[in-house]
Formats: C-alpha cells, structure tokens, sequence
C-alpha cells in the first residue's frame, strides 16, 4: 500500500481484508500504538473511522511470503512477525473502489460532510502532525428487481461518504509530544469547512469530547495496547494519556488559531 509506512493489504483468518501495519516499519514503531488509540478514540466521539484489530502474523507466513518486506534505502528486510495492527478494508477491494481526491462538486456532496468538523477537533485535541488523511467510497447499492418500466428513469448518483484514515502522526509520530501549529490536522481544502460559521458550528463536538474523553476511557483503551508496541515503557503512554485529559479545554483556543491563520480554512466564519 501507499504511505510511509509500507502497510500491506491482507485477509486475516475472519474472512475480512485489512491494511496491516508491521512493528518494524520505516516510520517507527510507536506508530501502531498511535494507530489503535487514535482510531478507537474517534470511534468513541462518534467518527466515521474504519474497524481496527490486533493481528498476529506468522514468522512462517513471512518466509513464504516475499513481497512480506521493507523497503529500506539500502536494503530490503521481511516484515517482523508477531502483532500488528490492523485497519479494516471498507468492503471487498475487488469490487470497491476508494477515492483520495473529489472534484469540489462532489465533495460538497459527501454525506458526513460535518464529520470532517469533528475530525478537526479530535486532529487538535491529538495534535496530529499530518495532514487529515480520508478516504471516499459509494455505499454498495442494495440488489433491486430489474425494472419494469423501460421508460423509467435512471437512478441518481450515490453520494460518496467519507472515511477517516491514518491516526499514525497523532501524538506527533513517534515523539509522543504536543508541539501545536496552527495548520496541522487540517485538511487539504477549505471546501469542507464550509459549513463552519463559528465556533458554535465546533459546539456538539467539543462537548463529546469533554464528557466522552475520561480517564476511564483512556485507561480502557491503553490496556488493549501490546507491550512490545511501546517496548514495555507503559508509563510513556500514561503521559499521552494524562496529557490528552489536560488539553480538552484547550480546542478552542487551537481552532481559533487555525482560524487566523494565513490560510483561512472557515472562508464563512461569521
């Protein structure tokens, strides 16, 4: 697959088809940790991300498998067995096609066009060092009778819905660190934020995030984690998690920030 961290598309033993990140890819390996928190978090505040799993891959599927490898810049190294994690393919990769890039037409279109709000907020609250990465995708059609009438008229398009991918750059990759900027977490174009009009338009996601996001969330979350993901060091990841309490309040102050910035992603905050 496309990206830094050389993930590789595979179907696991439940019949399903995931992009598999490996411990020891190119980015580091503190990336799945970010991954699986990241993800499972924005689950809970109710965003549209993908299904996400533990893996265990085989030392003997590795071996039997060349393209199971790292392209390193001198050399070519197999992927490193044991536990990975594992994001869920949204349907079968054979028929579905997913889509990186719409044409501003379509893009305005998209059904969960206000999800890329909340994303906002979840990317400020984790500070997310990359840009928000998301895919779209046409919900299959559902099997219909063919139609009697020839005269009848041809379907409109499905709208696209959008999926939100890449949780690897929260936290600051592999520093585990909050450096804030104001242009980071964004999205590439201005057109989704559109419908932002203030800070009122942040409201509903800013309260879930303060009353979802509880210690005990957290601490339910970070014990799914595998200790070799973050070499047995867990009061590191406690920091992330006592950090992550502590900047809730401070979205708002990050969103305003983005907001006057050169950039000017809200061209209708009032």
């Amino acid at each position: 697959m496309r990206g830094g961290a050389q993930s590789h598309l595979m179907r696991c033993s439940d019949g399903n088809d995931y992009v598999v990140k490996f411990q020891n890819n190119p980015q580091h390996r503190r990336i799945l940790v970010n991954e699986l928190l990241g993800t499972k978090l924005a689950a809970r505040l109710g965003l549209p991300t993908p299904p996400v799993m533990i893996v265990e891959v085989s030392e003997e599927l590795i071996r039997l498998t060349p393209d199971l490898a790292m392209e390193m810049p001198r050399e070519r190294i197999p992927c490193q067995c044991g536990l990975q994690f594992a994001s869920g393919y949204p349907g079968d990769p054979r028929r579905m096609t997913l889509h990186d890039f719409l044409p501003d037409e379509q893009l305005r279109q998209v059904a969960n066009l206000g999800d890329f709000l909340g994303m906002l907020v979840f990317d400020k609250w984790t500070c997310n060092t990359n840009g928000r990465q998301a895919l779209f995708f046409q919900e299959p059609r559902p099997s219909q009778h063919p139609a009697r009438d020839s005269s009848a008229r041809e379907e409109a398009p499905r709208p696209y819905s959008a999926l939100m991918i890449d949780q690897g750059f929260c936290f600051n990759a592999g520093d585990w660190n909050f450096p804030d900027a104001p242009l980071r977490g964004l999205y590439a174009r201005n057109g989704v934020y559109e419908g932002v009009t203030g800070m009122n338009s942040f409201a509903p996601w800013l309260e879930r995030l303060e009353k979802q996001m509880t210690e005990r969330a957290l601490d339910e979350i970070t014990k799914q984690i595998p200790p070799a993901w973050y070499e047995d060091d867990f009061d590191a990841v406690l920091r992330i998690s006592e950090q992550l309490l502590g900047r809730r309040s401070q979205v708002p102050e990050l969103l305003l920030a983005a907001k006057q910035s050169d950039r000017q992603p809200f061209p209708n905050w009032i």
